[in-house]
């Protein structure tokens, strides 16, 4: 049975992207303390990279989809995308944070595209990681997109580059609507041409300066 949401909820995907979000930052924060639970439940989480909830049982109440009902009733097409949506989200995470010791790859503002695009040389295309890209962009269902973007975030926590995953979480349940994937497709592709890096002193330093590894969990 459909159960109406209240007039005054948000919309779904902002529900997912914040749920998401909020459930990530606090795993990122409690990883970067080396804190026990934080540590445990990332190794978890990372069995589910690049699948879909159904497929990884054991997760179940472990990916923090039962945050996206403490607001709202959804209707069960609402309810699939949505947790495909939060679930992808937080198990890539999980796979992005692994070894990442000194910084959390949870970072607000970062689009998937421009966090590709930081992969490549400042001054040209790498073109086999742009090949990936453009698959990412052509997946039709779930499963493939899940697959493709655990290719592209492998990646990026092979060079420690940041990604939103709030607003990946938010991209990907808009993704599964109607004529919703080319309209992601937009923004990624936007985000990827319009990047461009940043070269201030105080960055720079920041960028180059050492910090101490520790033993990868």
């Amino acid at each position: 049975m459909t159960i109406t949401a209240p007039v005054t909820s948000r919309k779904i995907d902002e529900l997912v992207g914040s749920s998401a979000g909020a459930y990530i930052s606090e795993l990122q924060k409690g990883y970067l303390k080396d804190q026990s639970w934080a540590v445990a439940t990332l190794a978890q989480l990372r069995r589910g990279a690049g699948k879909l909830p159904q497929e990884v049982p054991e997760l179940w109440g472990v990916c923090g989809i039962e945050r996206l009902y403490e607001e709202r009733d959804l209707t069960e097409k609402e309810a699939v995308r949505a947790e495909a949506a939060l679930f992808l989200a937080v198990t890539l995470y999980a796979l992005h944070q692994q070894s990442q010791d000194s910084k959390g790859m949870h970072k607000d503002g970062v689009d998937l595209g421009e966090a590709v695009r930081r992969l490549m040389p400042d001054d040209g295309i790498d073109e086999t990681i742009r090949r990936r890209f453009v698959r990412l962009g052509t997946a039709t269902t779930r499963q493939a997109l899940a697959n493709r973007l655990r290719e592209i975030v492998s990646l990026l926590r092979r060079d420690s580059i940041e990604l939103d995953y709030a607003l990946l979480a938010r991209l990907l349940y808009l993704a599964q609507d109607p004529d919703g994937m080319r309209r992601v497709r937009e923004r990624w592709g936007r985000a990827f041409h319009a990047y461009r890096r940043r070269t201030s002193p105080i960055e720079t330093g920041a960028d180059n300066a050492a910090s101490p590894k520790k033993e990868a969990r």
